[in-house]
């Protein structure tokens, strides 16, 4: 999909959802839309015919950032891989090991044959909320652009968002990152990180969309202080209204020492 036929995005069906009263959708004048779902993704994909599309940003503007918390000895979890050029652009950055999941089983088919040569990259046809196909702790960090926002959508939306964070959880190794990208601000997002059983340590930063024209007030790569509450410092307003936000969720229970690119990573960030 070419980006000036952009699809409907995640925040715009999923303000229709709230609008709704994110119910069934039956008899209430409400629309239910089927980002869980694969058949949705399935047919989509056959109808853009794999033409890369990336939601949000593209991996030029998130690099600073993934650079700054993810090692490119990490391996890496790529959640809802999409046709994205995000991994392709990685392995060119020197990044080594890209594990590609998606719920459409169509999608991953097409990225297969599109990168067999490239063999720092593998496709799974896999569904987020059930990752047991992975062993406890096998990745060093994973990276979310649109796929909880997808999720979010949906009908019984908060118990796929729990499904699917807490199974990020289980994968990451002590002291790995779970970076999320997203359109939700931290009323809407940190509920949803902090499922009971998790422990991280988050730090938000916020991007303008790309070719916003504001004046920005703060440098993006300055973390932005959360409230003891999990929101936004009262008064705190973003320069551009459409912004995007980078949690970046170190997980810190258990932390024992386990040896890990990414711990390790981030200790020589802490010192300097």
């Amino acid at each position: 999909m070419s980006s000036s036929s952009a699809p409907l995005s995640p925040r715009v069906a999923e303000e229709n959802e709230e609008g709704a009263g994110r119910n069934d959708g039956a008899g209430s004048g409400g629309t239910v839309f089927c980002y869980g779902e694969a058949g949705y993704w399935d047919a989509r994909y056959v109808e853009e015919g794999g033409t890369p599309y990336d939601w949000y940003q593209r991996y030029a503007a998130l690099r600073p950032f993934v650079r700054r918390f993810v090692p490119p000895a990490s391996r890496l979890l790529m959640i809802g891989c999409g046709s994205a050029l995000m991994s392709e652009d990685m392995v060119a950055d020197g990044y080594r090991e890209i594990i590609n999941i998606d719920i459409s089983s169509v999608l991953i088919e097409m990225m297969r044959k599109k990168y067999f040569d490239l063999q720092q990259l593998q496709y799974m046809q896999m569904d987020v909320r059930d990752m047991s196909k992975f062993s406890d702790e096998s990745f060093d960090c994973a990276i979310d652009k649109g796929t909880l926002d997808s999720l979010m959508c949906g009908v019984e939306a908060p118990l796929s968002a729990a499904q699917m964070v807490l199974e990020v959880d289980r994968l990451l190794k002590p002291g790995g990152v779970f970076m999320l990208i997203t359109y939700g601000d931290p009323s809407a997002r940190i509920p949803h990180l902090n499922q009971p059983v998790c422990s991280w340590k988050i730090s938000l930063y916020i991007l303008p969309r790309p070719g916003f024209k504001g004046k920005e007030r703060r440098s993006v790569f300055d973390p932005v202080p959360l409230a003891e509450s999990g929101r936004l410092p009262d008064g705190f307003i973003p320069e551009d209204p459409d912004s995007h936000y980078i949690y970046v969720c170190k997980k810190v229970q258990g932390l024992t020492g386990i040896g890990s690119p990414t711990k390790n990573h981030l200790e020589m960030q802490d010192s300097e």
